[in-house]
This record gives structure tokens, sequence and C-alpha cells, in this order.
């Protein structure tokens, strides 16, 4: 038996015991419940200057210490700070540069998760800085207004670096939401919710579990922009949450227990129309965009529900059964008004379009238990080779149950089915990253735009952090019709592994 599927039934097993063996078990990684005194910190948005054309930001990765509860000091990891990092912001169109160092006394990277860039610029694992070291990728903004945000991506240690708390939001502009009636004063009525959880042990530092246990660390702090007990005074009649999970392993269903919430963006950008829900699951890496209407004077908490996490073997163990308030709002006794949720199409619209008859290549992808179509991740060997322009159909399935999600780099994709049936409202909208629930078939539609390069990869890979890193992880390149990939960069952290070479891919 596969060494996460024995995890998880040991942790069930435990849980069973403690729960007296009741019928409905209890869970193995509750979440304290938290008093909601602390201000919500808000990340600061990024300074810039254009210099021949081009944005510029800076990012330093650095090592600080955080009070997350007071006086009590926390060994932490940022960027520009001690936790976190900064908001950047870009709009389509620009050129942007980031200056990136790294501070750290182990190499590091920075991923543009959600964007769509070159390659080289991609900040994945054949992009990684050295301590001391710097990196200036640049490119050009080119899709729809969406939530992004970035992280790092090193080989075998993203999980450690994002759990230390290196990661941050890279919003994006465009013509439609610069119009939209949508909240847009970033800070205000425009919130960033990064969601986290952590271990925290006794002597007040962050504690990563490494017991092989699915799906990862699954905390009992739970944290948001780093706060504990955060909550946000309110001043207008509808605000706007940018909602991220940035956890490394659990999976949140966020909503509010006395009110529905409209969607209105999805990974990629924003959708057709606002849809009305009472919550949405993010998995990690997801994110979500949602305006809550409030009354004057009222309070109300972000709660994340249990979590439907599918057919996954005992759902208790794997933070199903938790539920906990996350953010509390509290609503001034006069509130400035704000419009009803609503936005024209981008003139980009058309050319942002993904149509699955455009699709001529379909591949299938198995995720099963740390392998991806049998395969664990090597640095050195390309495993998919796409052709620019080119429209596809990502036929994904995790075989086991167990919580994974999958994220695939450059594109943003739309889910054209999930077992035959079309996808709820909620995953109709542009994504880059989607929830698997086992044995589940996932059909993606996606394109290759403007990007060729034979020799450096981009990534598809779990985003359960645990997984990626244990190497749940493939690469792909795009390249002009009728090249052959070529051979990825040297890497000098680790060579990888690859297991049953031979294994067999389902293309068509």
């Amino acid at each position: 038996m596969r060494r996460a599927l024995t995890a998880a039934i040991a942790a069930g097993a435990t849980a069973l015991a403690l729960a007296g063996c009741a019928l409905v078990p209890g869970s193995v990684s509750s979440v304290d419940e938290a008093e909601f005194t602390n201000e919500l910190a808000i990340p600061p948005l990024a300074p810039s200057k254009v210099v021949d054309g081009t944005r510029v930001f800076s990012l330093t990765a650095q090592e600080g210490v955080t009070e997350f509860r007071p006086g009590v000091k926390t060994r932490t990891w940022g960027f520009n700070g001690t936790h976190l990092g900064p908001t950047l912001r870009a709009e389509r169109g620009e050129r942007v540069a980031v200056e990136v160092a790294n501070d750290l006394d182990e190499p590091t990277s920075v991923h543009w998760h959600g964007m769509h860039l070159p390659p080289e610029m991609d900040g994945g694992p054949h992009q990684e800085v050295d301590p001391g070291g710097t990196w200036r990728p640049t490119w050009e903004i080119d899709q729809p207004a969406a939530t992004l945000w970035y992280h790092p991506h090193p080989h075998g240690a993203t999980e450690k670096h994002v759990y230390r708390g290196l990661a941050g939001m890279f919003l994006l502009d465009d013509d439609a939401s610069r119009a939209a009636d949508l909240p847009d004063t970033y800070g205000v009525d425009d919130i960033p919710v990064i969601v986290q959880d952590k271990v925290i042990d006794d002597d007040g530092q962050l504690e990563l579990e490494d017991d092989t246990g699915e799906p990862g660390t699954l905390g009992d702090v739970v944290m948001t922009n780093g706060t504990i007990g955060a909550y946000q005074e309110v001043t207008t009649e509808r605000v706007r949450l940018r909602l991220l999970n940035g956890s490394t392993a659990r999976t949140f269903q966020l909503g509010f227990a006395d009110r529905e919430m409209d969607l209105v963006a999805t990974d990629g950008g924003l959708l057709d129309a606002p849809v009305r829900l009472e919550h949405v699951r993010l998995a990690p890496g997801e994110r979500a965009e949602v305006i809550v209407r409030m009354e004057p004077g009222e309070t109300t908490r972000l709660h994340s529900f249990e979590a439907d996490l599918g057919g996954v073997v005992v759902p208790f163990a794997m933070g199903g059964n938790d539920a906990f308030d996350v953010l509390e709002l509290r609503a001034a006794d006069q509130l400035a008004p704000a419009p009803e949720p609503a936005w024209e199409k981008s003139v980009h619209a058309e050319q942002d379009a993904l149509h699955e008859d455009d699709a001529t290549v379909t591949r299938t992808f198995e995720l099963d238990d740390r392998k991806i179509n049998g395969r664990s991740m090597d640095v050195g060997r390309i495993d998919e080779v796409a052709e620019v322009g080119s429209t596809e159909i990502w036929e994904v399935r995790s075989t086991v149950p167990m919580p994974h999600s999958f994220h695939v780099h450059d594109v943003q994709f739309r889910i054209l089915s999930i077992d035959g049936d079309p996808p709820p409202p909620e995953l109709a909208g542009p994504k880059d990253t989607v929830y698997l629930e086992p044995s589940t078939t996932y059909r993606l539609l996606m394109r290759f735009d403007d990007y060729a390069d034979p020799d450096v990869p981009y990534m598809y890979h779990c985003h359960m952090l645990m997984h990626e890193d244990d190497g749940m992880m493939g690469q792909f390149v795009v390249v002009e019709p009728g090249q052959e990939a070529g051979t990825p960069p040297s890497h000098g952290r680790g060579a990888g592994r690859s297991d049953d070479a031979d294994a067999h891919q389902d293309h068509h």
C-alpha cells in the first residue's frame, strides 16, 4: 500500500480512537477559535518606478521576526519585510520588471502564479536565485484583470519557503476592470485576504510537520494577511474581498453564515456575470473575488465551513470536518453607497476567448500518490511538448482518495466538464488551479500563446506543496510548429528523480 494511503488510514484510525469510535468522528486537525481583536494587516502596495517604458518593482527575500501574538517573537521569512510581501499592481499592456534579491542563506525563487509570461521569467525550479544573488525577470502584461499571486518555487523546498511567509499578491488591471461597478479602493473597500493556517509550537515558532501525513501540515492557527483574529472596518455598502488560499495543504470553504455573496472573479479574471453563492471552495493556490453587502452598524464574519473534499478517505483527517471563522467585518454606522456589481466585456475579450472546436490535441494526466502519469519530477526531463498558438484539452484525474489540486503554469484554462457534466458556475471562469475530487475527470481547455522555447520548461503539478516537493510535478515546453524539445537548463539544487521512465502517457 502506498505511503500516502497508509499515513491517511493511520491518521483516520487515530481519530476514530480519539472520538471513541463515534459514527461521526471529529477532527485531527481542528482550528483554535480566535478572539477577533486585531486590525487586519493590509499588505502595502509595492512602490515602482518607470524606467525606459518599463515599470520596475523590487523584492528582497529576507529573514525576520514577527509577533503574531503580542510579545511572542516568531522567526519568519518575507519579501521586503518580516512576513509575506507587498502587493504588486500593473496594467494590461505595461511592460514590467521585478528586481529580485535573495538575502536568505539558501536558494529560493519567485514564481508569478497565474501569469502568462516567457518560461525563463516564470520563476520555477530553473530560475532559482542563490544566496546573495539577484534576478531580474521582465515581460509584458497581456492578460485580463485578475488577482494573481507570487511565491517561491525552489525544487523540493516550496512548502518550507511558502510556509515561512514568502508570498504576496500581484493584481492586474485592464479596461474592463477600470470601468466596472466594483469596489476598487485598495485597502478600503477592495481588500486582499490571504488565508493561511500554521502550527505554532510552545516556543512561538512555526512548526512544519514532516510525518508524511496527508495532505500535509494542517495548522490549528488560522491567520489572514498574517493577522490572527483579524477584523476589518467597512465604510461602504459593499466590500470586495480578494480571497487567496495561501496555505500549503488545507482546503477552505469560505462564505458567511448569515448572508450570501456575489462571486465576480476566479483565478484568472472576471466571470461573465456575478454569481450569487453561499460559499466557495478554495484549494491551495486558488483565488476568488467576492462582493459582500453590509448594513450600517452590523458585524459579520467570513467563515470556513466544513470543506467538501469529494470522495477522499477519512475526510475528517484531511481537514474536511473543520469549521472556523477567518475574518470579522465591522460596518460603520454610516456607509457610503455602492452600486450592484456589474461590468462590460474587455476590448480584448474575443482574443482571450477559448474555443473547444480549436483544440487539436488531447492529453491525459493521472495523479497517483506522488506521481503524475507514473513519473516523479525530474528537472532534466521534458514530459510534454505543445506548439505555440495551439489549443489543447487536458483530461486530469486523481486516482487516489486523497486531496489533490492541479496547477498549470503560463496559461489560464477553462473547465469544459467534470465527469461529463458542465462545471458549476463558480468553476466556469478562467482558472489556473483546480481542486481534484478523487476518481473524477476534469477536462481543461487551454491555449499556448506567444512564447516558444524548446529548452526552458513550464511546470504542471499538484499545489498541495508537500506533494509537489515529493515529486508530483511535470514539465512541458512550448515550441514552434515542427520543432522538437531541447534540453532543460542545468540545475544546481538536486537532480530530481525519474521513476518508471517508460511510463505510458495517453495522447491522441
